[in-house]
């Protein structure tokens, strides 16, 4: 073939293909438009086959002829004949022109682009950041993708010094809107959604589908831990949005060193408008009965709080802690569930929702006067006033000062024992007091060595009590004073963020258990490592007990326990117990201890001299004053003593 050839058959192929593409289309009649109507396979919105069992919503639409009030159908001079598609409430109209009728949707929803249900489409991330948190978004479901933190890394990036920000939890986090369409539910976490503003702190997604819109606005807050979250509606109707529920599935991230305790320290809590705080930590469903200010989502030392600016409704809604795969089981803390409504009435308005996502910090949470602060476990009750009021803001002040967590614990356990050592005092005078009557108590035991002379022996030790001016509850009361605070520490450590990844010493983490020794196996109930401050904490308890053993009364009745036993027995507990806890927790209970015993000896050698205490004692017994008049206590006291000592002469009889 030669060259003039293959020109002239490349000049007929181009206008065949010009042709084709901008050349008069083959017209339809009415007939061939209704054959090929019924020969088209039923598509939904991407094209795609729909099977023939799906709900009529999915189907093809279906005109039928929009009429007036006389029952005459309605025709537009220029649209044409008037038409209603029974699927999507559209008005549609046939237009006739040179023979042929074209299907036109009405202009005011011409642009209106339905987007699939499914996710079949292509992901688009787009990120919004501020100085503290990278927020990423996804178009499927126009939800949150992911959340770092920038001012926080995970334990394993700590200790081989990355910077990489700390991730909250990834795209297995999901979230959405389930609202009515005819028959069916649609959950929008399956939609498309297409962004239609955005700024550097703020954007708004929105999914049309069959003439309903869904949208999603985000705001960051510069300096905060906060994103705003509104919702908004077109084309519902106020039954439709009063039945659209918010509906969550979220797996938070393990961040910390002992997978345990971080697993076991991850809660759902949530608040009640008229109410305190509630939560549930184990695989459990919970009903919410009333109104719910806020719901959130936390692990040690991080938490994803949703709140409601009115309030979620308790029709139809829930929280709810799930299992986690067997895969997932040391990735995740756990897997939370939420099923609530959104109490909105009115279509019209805008539902105004906030994400707090960031540190379990009791004072950045607390500045929201919305009692979110509840999520940082302070413990319950006493403990909790204990920590709130007097050791979390002494604590914080010291460490405001500029010393490091290590030496700030040092010093709040040096500020507590001071503000204590009255009480100390108390508690050792009375110990002293209790150790110089031991042998006069000696003399009681042996006087009375039968059983059935317990009772005789009980008063006739009252009795020296009060000569002697001797309280035996003298030191119970100065200890009831501390062990609040010994609670409330316990608590206050282990959920202090000041805490996370503060070495001191040979502790790299003061929040988590310190662990210079790996022993490379296992041991029941104990672990593979070991703890330093533990093993300190438990001496010094240990020498702290034998301190006191020899001011124990031995039992003297049968079947009594030995509490000297018992009392060494505790320290060797604490072995296995601490083991896993905090170090800074294990650090301040050794120092505590151990200024304990400094503080007794110095009031020993200082401030009582035990020879000189048992002289006043004896002076008291050889001058005894006028005998005070017994308190009601000690009438009733002795009354039941000689009931018991009457029933026991009848059973003799």
């Amino acid at each position: 073939m030669d060259k003039k050839s293959i020109t002239g058959l490349i000049l007929i192929a181009g206008i065949l293909i010009v042709f084709a593409m901008f050349g008069p289309k083959p017209e339809k009649t009415e007939e061939t438009a209704d054959n090929q109507t019924e020969e088209t396979t039923e598509e939904d919105e991407n094209g795609q086959e729909l099977n023939e069992n799906e709900n009529d919503e999915n189907e093809n639409f279906t005109l039928v002829p929009k009429l007036n009030e006389d029952g005459e159908q309605i025709i537009d001079s220029i649209k044409g004949l008037a038409y209603t598609d029974t699927v999507t409430g559209l008005d549609t109209f046939i237009v006739v022109n040179n023979s042929s009728e074209e299907v036109m949707t009405a202009p005011e929803e011409a642009d209106e682009v339905e987007e699939p249900a499914g996710i079949d489409f292509e992901e688009e991330v787009t990120r919004l950041e501020n100085d503290l948190l990278i927020v990423d978004f996804t178009n499927i479901g126009g939800q949150i993708k992911n959340v770092f933190f920038k001012e926080f890394v995970t334990y394993e990036d700590y200790v081989a010094e990355k910077s990489n920000p700390l991730q909250l939890f990834d795209s297995t986090s999901t979230y959405g809107l389930i609202y009515p369409s005819g028959n069916k539910n649609i959950n929008t976490d399956e939609l498309k959604f297409n962004i239609v503003n955005q700024s550097d702190n703020e954007i708004t997604f929105e999914s049309k589908r069959k003439g309903k819109t869904v949208g999603f606005t985000y705001k960051l807050k510069e300096g905060k831990y906060d994103l705003d979250f509104d919702i908004y509606f077109k084309g519902f109707s106020d039954d439709d949005v009063a039945a659209t529920v918010y509906e969550s599935d979220f797996k938070l991230l393990a961040t910390e060193k002992h997978f345990p305790t971080e697993q076991r320290n991850s809660v759902v809590f949530w608040q009640y408008e008229e109410d305190s705080y509630d939560y549930i930590h184990m695989e459990d469903e919970y009903e919410l009965e009333e109104k719910t200010e806020w719901i959130a989502f936390r692990q040690s030392f991080f938490t994803a709080i949703l709140s409601h600016k009115t309030g979620f409704s308790p029709k139809n809604s829930m929280v709810e802690i799930m299992d986690l795969a067997d895969e997932n089981q040391t990735k995740y803390t756990k897997r939370f569930k939420s099923h609530v409504n959104l109490g909105a009435t009115n279509a019209n308005n805008t539902v105004e929702l906030n994400w707090y996502l960031g540190p379990v910090d009791y004072d950045i949470l607390a500045s929201y006067d919305s009692g979110v602060e509840d999520v940082v476990e302070l413990g319950p009750g006493l403990f909790r006033w204990i920590n709130k009021y007097f050791m979390h803001p002494l604590f914080s002040g010291i460490l405001g000062l500029g010393f490091g967590v290590g030496l700030a614990i040092l010093l709040l356990t040096i500020v507590v024992k001071l503000i204590l050592s009255p009480v100390n005092y108390k508690m050792y005078k009375s110990s002293a007091m209790m150790k110089v009557l031991k042998p006069e108590i000696e003399k009681i035991n042996e006087k009375f060595p039968k059983k059935e002379d317990a009772m005789k022996k009980q008063q006739a030790t009252m009795a020296l009590y009060r000569e002697t001016g001797v309280s035996p509850l003298a030191g119970c009361v100065p200890m009831l004073i501390q062990m609040p605070i010994l609670f409330a520490i316990f608590r206050l450590f282990p959920a202090s963020i000041e805490l996370r990844q503060k070495g001191f010493l040979w502790a790299e983490d003061l929040s988590s258990y310190d662990s210079p020794i790996h022993l490379g196996f296992e041991i029941p109930f104990y672990g593979a490592h070991v703890s330093i401050f533990t093993l300190l904490m438990a001496g010094t308890t240990l020498l702290y007990t034998h301190y006191n053993s020899s001011n124990m009364q031995q039992p003297t009745q049968q079947g009594m326990p030995n509490m000297k036993y018992i009392m060494y027995f505790f320290p060797f507990m604490m072995i296995f117990f601490f083991n896993s806890y905090s170090s800074g927790l294990s650090f301040y209970y050794f120092i505590s201890t151990l200024m304990t015993i400094g503080i007794m000896f110095a009031i020993k050698r200082f401030f009582i001299d035990e020879e000189k205490l048992l002289a006043k004692i004896e002076e008291k017994k050889a001058n005894p004053k006028k005998k005070k008049g017994k308190s009601k206590f000690q009438q009733r006291l002795e009354e039941a003593q000689r009931l018991q000592q009457e029933k026991q002469k009848n059973r003799r009889k």
